[in-house]
C-alpha cells in the first residue's frame, strides 16, 4: 500500500514518535526544569485515543512506530497497550503493518517491563544515559539512580531486546567519558549513539556553555578508535559508524552542527494529541480537538494530511549569542514526544 502521507518536499512519512505521557520520574538538566508543572490527566490522550491516532498513521503509510514521554513507561497499563500495537505487526505490509514497535526509556523502569515488550513484539530500545558515573548521574537526571538504569538495561538484555544507549554530549560534564562509554557498549553488546544538545524549552541551565560539536568528538575518538564509515539508515537522524575494536556501531545526531533534515521521514504526536511535523518548529495541528468533536477517522487524516501539507523543509535550531540563549521552540522536549 503506498503511503498518503507525503510532504512538500516528497519525503515519504513512514515513521511515528508518538508520546504517551509528558510525566517522568526524572528531570534531566538538558530536557526539563527542576520543577515540572505537569498536563492535567484530562488533557491527556486516554488509550482508545492514542490507539486510534496510530492506526490512521499506520493504514496510510507509518511502518516505524516509537513510543515516548516523559517517560513512557511511568504510565499505567502501558503494558497492554503495547500488546494492542504489537497485533500490527503480524499483519501483511500491503494491509497496513508495521515493520518496527519500539520505544525510547531512561530506563528506570526497563528491568519490569523487559519481558513485556518483547512479548508485545518489541526487539529494541534506546535507553538514554549520560554518564556511567554514579554522582554524575544523580546530577544530570536530578533525581535518577544510576544502579536502577543500569538493571534495566541488563534485564532488557537478556530479555533479549537490542539496546542503543543514547547519550547528549555535553561540554565540561560528560565529555571525558566517552572512551568508556565506547568500551562499555561494547562489552554488554550495545550500539552508542551521542547527540548534541538541543535547545528546547527552559530548563534553568545554561545550554550554550554545554554546547559540544559532534565533528570535534568524531575527530577525537577516531584518534584512539577504528572507526568504519557505515551505509546504515534506519530511518532516524543517527549517522552511523562501525567500531572495529568492540564490533559495534556509534552513531551521531547532530541537529545543530550538520542537520538531518533533507532525509527526515518521521512526525511527532504529543500526549495531547498535537501534531508536530518537525522537531524544531512550532508548526502542528490539534488531533485530540478532531476526535473529541466527533471527528470520524477520515476527518482525522485529512488533519494529518494538511499539516503534512506545510511540513518544513528544515529545523530552526540555534544557539543564541548571549548565555543561556536558546533559539528553538519553546516547548520542553518532554511535551514533544523526543
Amino acid at each position: 500500500m503506498l503511503s498518503s502521507l507525503i510532504d512538500p518536499a516528497g519525503r515519504r512519512i513512514s515513521y511515528l514518535r508518538m508520546s504517551v505521557t509528558d510525566r517522568c520520574d526524572m528531570r534531566c538538566v538538558y530536557c526539563m526544569a527542576e520543577s515540572m508543572t505537569f498536563l492535567p490527566r484530562e488533557d491527556v490522550l486516554d488509550f482508545e485515543e492514542l490507539f486510534r491516532l496510530c492506526r490512521v498513521f499506520v493504514k496510510h503509510g507509518v511502518k516505524r512506530l516509537r513510543l515516548t514521554g516523559g517517560e513512557p513507561l511511568v504510565r499505567k497499563d502501558i503494558g497492554v497497550f503495547l500488546e494492542h500495537l504489537g497485533q500490527w505487526l503480524h499483519y501483511p505490509q500491503q494491509e497496513g503493518g508495521l515493520e518496527e514497535l519500539t520505544l525510547t526509556t531512561n530506563g528506570s523502569r526497563l528491568a519490569l517491563y523487559a519481558e513485556t515488550l518483547f512479548k508485545a513484539g518489541v526487539r529494541r530500545v534506546n535507553v538514554s544515559l549520560d554518564t556511567l558515573d554514579d554522582s554524575r548521574f544523580s546530577q544530570i537526571t536530578r533525581r535518577g539512580k544510576l544502579a536502577t538504569t543500569l538493571e534495566g538495561i541488563r534485564a532488557a538484555r537478556a530479555a533479549g531486546l537490542a539496546v542503543r544507549i543514547n547519550t547528549v554530549a555535553m561540554a565540561g560534564v560528560n565529555d571525558d567519558e566517552f572512551d568508556d562509554m565506547l568500551a562499555w557498549c561494547g562489552d554488554i553488546g550495545a550500539d552508542l549513539c551521542l547527540i548534541e544538545t538541543m535547545p528546547m524549552g527552559e530548563t534553568g541551565e545554561d545550554r550554550t556553555a554545554t554546547y559540544l560539536p559532534l565533528s570535534k568528538v568524531k575527530m577525537e575518538l577516531a584518534r584512539r578508535w577504528t572507526l568504519e564509515s557505515l551505509p546504515d539508515r534506519t530511518g532516524g537522524p543517527a549517522r552511523y559508524m562501525r567500531v572495529a575494536e568492540t564490533g559495534r556501531r556509534i552513531g551521531f545526531i547532530t541537529p545543530m552542527s550538520h542537520n538531518f533534515c533533507d532525509s527526515c521521514n518521521r512526525v511527532r504526536v504529543s500526549c495531547t494529541g498535537r501534531l508536530y511535523t518537525c522537531l524544531g518548529q512550532e508548526d502542528g495541528i490539534d488531533l485530540r480537538e478532531i476526535m473529541r468533536s466527533g471527528g470520524d477517522d477520515a476527518a482525522l487524516l485529512s488533519g494529518i494530511q494538511t499539516a503534512i501539507a506545510l511540513k518544513p523543509r528544515g529545523h530552526n535550531f540555534m544557539l543564541g549569542a548571549k548565555p543561556g540563549e536558546v533559539q528553538g521552540p519553546a516547548r520542553h522536549m518532554s511535551v514533544t514526544g523526543g
